[in-house]
C-alpha cells in the first residue's frame, strides 16, 4: 500500500496581521495629532483671554464704590460730588485727621469698643456653639432631633422679630447702654448658623476616633477638647471671621442698645458724622469709614485660607 503524504502549508500568523493593523491604527492617530498640533492656537488663547477680561471688568465693576470711597476720603468736601471721577484733582489728607477728632471722643474709642464687642462675641460664639454642636453631633438624649430642627428653624427668624422682646427683658436687667445685651446671648448659643456649621463638619469626623478615646478612658469632655476641637480648627477660623465681620458690621442691635456716645461702636459713630455739626461731613466720615473698615479687610486676608477651608470640608464625610 502507497503511503500518501499531503504537504500542509503554515498559514500566515493572525499575530502578524494584529501587528499590522495595530501599526496602521497608530499612524492614523500619529498622522490626527499632527494634525491638531498644526492647528492655529489662537482661538484657544482668544476664548481664554476673553474669559479673563470678562472677569477682570465685572471685578472692577464690583470693586468700584470701594475705590471710589478711597478716592474721596482723600478729597476736600465740596469736591466730592461735583467731581465723581477716581482721579483726584486735588488732594486733601486733612479729612483724616479731622475725621479721627470730630466727635465726643476720638475715633480711636469707637474702634475700642467695637474690638470689645467682637472679642467678647468672638469668645462666646467659638465656645458655646462648639459645644452645643458637640452635643447635637455625637450625644443622645431624647429629642435630639426636636430640639435641633427647632434650633434651624431659629435661623429664618429676623432679628427684628426677637429685639424687641429682648430689649425688654434687657432694660428689666438694667443692661442698657453697657455691652453686654451684644455679648451675653453669645454665650448661650444663639447664632444657630454657627451650630449647624459645626455640627455638619463633627458628623464628618469618624467616630472610631471617639471609640479609641472612650477605651483609653477619656469622657466627654476630654473628646471635645483633645479631640475634636484640634480636629475642628477649619470650622472654628470661619466661624471666627464670620463673627468678627458680621459683628464689627453690626448697626442695628448697637443702636438700639447703646444710646450713651461713650458706648458707640464704629458704625453708630460713623452715622454721627451726618448730623453732628448740622452739615453732612462727608470727607472726614469718608476716611473714617476707611479706617473702619481696615481691620475687616485685614482679617480676611490673613483668614481666607482656613475660610475657603473651612467651607469646602463641612459636611464632607
Amino acid at each position: 500500500m502507497t503511503e500518501v503524504r499531503v504537504r500542509t502549508e503554515p498559514h500566515p500568523q493572525p499575530t502578524a496581521r494584529r501587528d499590522a493593523g495595530l501599526a496602521a491604527r497608530t499612524a492614523a492617530l500619529a498622522a490626527e495629532g499632527r494634525g491638531r498640533h498644526e492647528r492655529s492656537p489662537w482661538p484657544r488663547r482668544l476664548r481664554s483671554t476673553g474669559k479673563h477680561i470678562g472677569l477682570g471688568a465685572l471685578a472692577v465693576v464690583m470693586i468700584y464704590p470701594l475705590i471710589w470711597l478711597l478716592i474721596s476720603s482723600i478729597k476736600p468736601s465740596e469736591l466730592i460730588f461735583r467731581d465723581v471721577s477716581i482721579i483726584p484733582t486735588q488732594i486733601d489728607l486733612a479729612n483724616y485727621t479731622d475725621g479721627w477728632n470730630a466727635l465726643l471722643h476720638p475715633f480711636g474709642r469707637y474702634m475700642l469698643n467695637s474690638a470689645t464687642v467682637v472679642l467678647g462675641s468672638l469668645v462666646g460664639n467659638l465656645v458655646a456653639c462648639s459645644m452645643a454642636a458637640y452635643a447635637f453631633a455625637r450625644l443622645e438624649f431624647r429629642g435630639r432631633k426636636v430640639w435641633f430642627a427647632i434650633m434651624l428653624m431659629s435661623i429664618m427668624l429676623p432679628i427684628h422679630v426677637v429685639i424687641v422682646p429682648q430689649y425688654v427683658l434687657f432694660s428689666q436687667l438694667g443692661w442698657i447702654n453697657t455691652f453686654l445685651p451684644l455679648i451675653v446671648p453669645k454665650l448661650l448659643a444663639t447664632d444657630a448658623f454657627f451650630v449647624f456649621l459645626m455640627v455638619q463638619f463633627f458628623r464628618g469626623i469618624p467616630r472610631e476616633l471617639d471609640e479609641a478615646a472612650r477605651l483609653d478612658g477619656c469622657g466627654h469632655g476630654r473628646i471635645y477638647l483633645r479631640i475634636m476641637m484640634p480636629l475642628a480648627m477649619p470650622a472654628l477660623a470661619t466661624t471666627a471671621i464670620f463673627t468678627f465681620i458680621w459683628t464689627w458690621n453690626d448697626f442695628f442691635s448697637q443702636l438700639i442698645f447703646l444710646t450713651n456716645p461713650d458706648m458707640y461702636t464704629a458704625p453708630i459713630a460713623l452715622r454721627t458724622f451726618i448730623d453732628a455739626t448740622g452739615q453732612s461731613s462727608w470727607g472726614p466720615m469718608f476716611a473714617m469709614s476707611i479706617v473702619s473698615i481696615l481691620p475687616i479687610f485685614l482679617v480676611f486676608l490673613i483668614g481666607q485660607k482656613y475660610l475657603v477651608k473651612g467651607i469646602a470640608t463641612t459636611g464632607i464625610k
